[in-house]
């Protein structure tokens, strides 16, 4: 089994993104939104409500989705950037119904406030990358691993990544960045010393 990539291109991600939105899936739209610029697992994604991204009382965004990651039992602190808070402001403008605490930001159609499943994600996405004309093996997980590999690239310390991914070992970490010989290519054309 391949191992799944992180999308390299901005003009991919970009495009996969307006996939969505093109298409008028609002909710697709802010699930590769949110995954991309949260770091978060799909599960721990899927799972978030309204009362973990809006302030009911104040009638506005929270600035940090507060969780405890499914898979890691840990705490996890993640700003909202305005990136996020644009999807989800997107979102909201498109439900016609109203929006309780405890409802489920990644909605189903099926079944009484249940959220989608991760296999319904999965397969979202990966039709959208084939339909796309995109090569790769792209999965769920590709959005969390994107989110490193472009903090890498930005000049993210790979220790700052790995505190954010809330992995135990910096060689997670560095599997997680998916450094390709064209990564490594960059470093010897621009090394002048």
């Amino acid at each position: 089994m391949a191992t799944t990539q992180p999308i390299r291109s901005q003009k991919e991600i970009d495009n996969l993104k307006e996939y969505f939105l093109k298409k008028g899936e609002i909710r697709n739209y802010v699930l590769v939104t949110m995954g991309l610029n949260t770091a978060l697992r799909i599960s721990d994604l899927l799972e978030l409500s309204w009362k973990d991204v809006w302030n009911f009382s104040g009638n506005c965004f929270k600035k940090y989705i507060s969780l405890i990651e499914q898979k890691t039992k840990k705490s996890q602190m993640i700003y909202l950037n305005q990136t996020c808070t644009q999807a989800l402001q997107c979102l909201r403008d498109s439900m016609s119904e109203e929006i309780t605490a405890e409802n489920y930001i990644f909605q189903s159609r099926i079944g009484n406030n249940q959220h989608i499943g991760r296999n319904r994600a999965y397969v979202l996405i990966k039709k959208a990358w084939a339909d796309l004309g995109y090569e790769g093996n792209i999965s769920c997980h590709s959005l969390r691993k994107s989110f490193g590999y472009h903090a890498w690239h930005n000049g993210v310390s790979p220790a700052v990544i790995m505190n954010i991914y809330n992995h135990s070992s910096m060689e997670v970490t560095k599997r997680y960045l998916s450094i390709a010989q064209d990564d490594k290519d960059d470093v010897y054309r621009n090394m002048d010393l």
